[in-house]
């Protein structure tokens, strides 16, 4: 991979530098921290190549999308949004990267949605949903030229013209995530032909109930994984509501839970713009990330308790040659919030949010929110994540 070439080339360039002079002992504890700094794996903090890559592939659907739905009453897309570990740079896995985006969409012509948030206090309002309302289109001029309005116009006439939203992609009158999920995979395997990357990549549409997820295959056999998945802005935040599962065992077909990975991915960002001499915060969620493989501590945790010490932490101090400092502050962090089963959520009631996060008045003005508040009830897993955090 592009990773491990690079990491050959670095490490071999390493070894040149390092001729002629002896390396710090690892064994010595007053140099270790020069060890580590020197024979470390520091890759560029944004290696973009193939991030633009998949952009662009998705950007071409949805291009294609526009030209084909254009005058029917599906959802309008909106450009992909990157989200998740590969697209902020800290992805753990060097091999079977899954690129995840979300698409914002808006109603067609002569619909409107409406967010209904999930009960209050429920962490991400995991009960959402979007109600589809019909509107009336007789005064729009442009409307009014090639289609019938819903509601002013017979059954007998409407069937004339496509199906509202109502008829295709809802249950009753809710949007449908599988629904949703399922009509948009069928048009990738439809519109894939279209691609100009389909005389390079072949393309295999993956299980998937809530997203569309699929792989492109090179005739080298190379693959690239993208996952997209839907999402309705609230309001003009970076919160949304996404046809992502939750971690409840059954996710009703119209649940739309909320999702702060828009906010997530525009936090690491603006710190990756602002340290981009550095990317250290970058390599600690990486390796972290790696060293959880088969533990109980999501990397979720790490990565809040990171992004909590970003704005704690001056980011001059996050230099290579401070490494090891910033990941005993994050074991040390995390080990504090164990031991008090508090560890609070990032964008709720957080006054040290940059401006440029755009957040609904709700999670401004709302108190903290625990993501360890699970472990008062649980004490199994409380034990457990203790014993592992330690062996970290």
């Amino acid at each position: 991979s592009s990773d491990e070439e690079s990491s050959s080339s670095d490490s071999s360039s390493s070894d040149d530098d390092n001729q002629g002079r002896a390396l710090p002992n690892p064994n010595d504890a007053n140099s270790l921290a020069d060890y580590v700094a020197q024979r470390i794996y520091w890759p560029l903090p944004n290696p973009t190549i193939m991030r633009h890559q998949v952009l662009e592939v998705v950007e071409g659907l949805l291009n294609i999308y526009g030209s084909i739905f254009q005058k029917t009453f599906f959802p309008e897309l909106q450009s992909a949004i990157g989200v998740g570990s590969a697209f902020e740079g800290w992805s753990p896995h060097e091999e079977n990267i899954v690129y995840c985006l979300l698409i914002p969409m808006t109603a067609p012509r002569g619909h409107s949605f409406h967010i209904e948030l999930g009960n209050e206090g429920d962490l991400l309002a995991r009960n959402s949903s979007i109600h589809v309302e019909l509107e009336c289109t007789c005064g729009m001029k442009q409307a009014s030229e090639d289609m019938l309005c819903f509601f002013h116009h017979s059954e007998e006439e409407l069937e004339k013209q496509e199906p509202s939203l109502l008829d295709t992609l809802c249950t009753g009158s809710y949007l449908d995530a599988e629904k949703t999920a399922k009509w948009f995979q069928n048009f990738v395997k439809t519109a894939w032909v279209l691609m100009p990357r389909s005389q390079v990549y072949n393309v295999k549409v993956l299980p998937s109930t809530r997203s569309c997820k699929f792989q492109m295959t090179s005739a080298t056999k190379r693959n690239i994984t993208i996952e997209i998945i839907f999402g309705v802005q609230q309001g003009d935040s970076d919160i949304f509501l996404s046809s992502q599962r939750t971690e409840a065992i059954l996710t009703p077909s119209t649940t739309w839970p909320q999702t702060c990975a828009v906010a997530e991915m525009k936090f690491i960002q603006h710190i990756t713009i602002e340290a981009w001499f550095h990317s250290l915060h970058l390599k600690c969620m990486q390796v972290f990330a790696r060293m959880l493989v088969g533990t109980s501590i999501s990397t979720y945790f790490i990565k809040t308790a990171i992004m909590h010490l970003l704005t704690i932490i001056p980011l001059e101090m996050w230099h290579r040659d401070d490494f090891l400092l910033r990941l005993d502050d994050i074991v040390r962090y995390l080990q504090c919030c164990l031991e008090e089963k508090r560890l609070n959520h990032f964008f709720f009631g957080n006054e040290m949010i940059p401006n440029v996060i755009v957040l609904p008045p709700a999670f401004q003005f709302s108190g903290p929110v625990n993501l360890f508040e699970y472990l008062e009830e649980d004490t199994y897993a409380y034990t457990r994540m203790l014993e592992e955090l330690q062996e970290l």
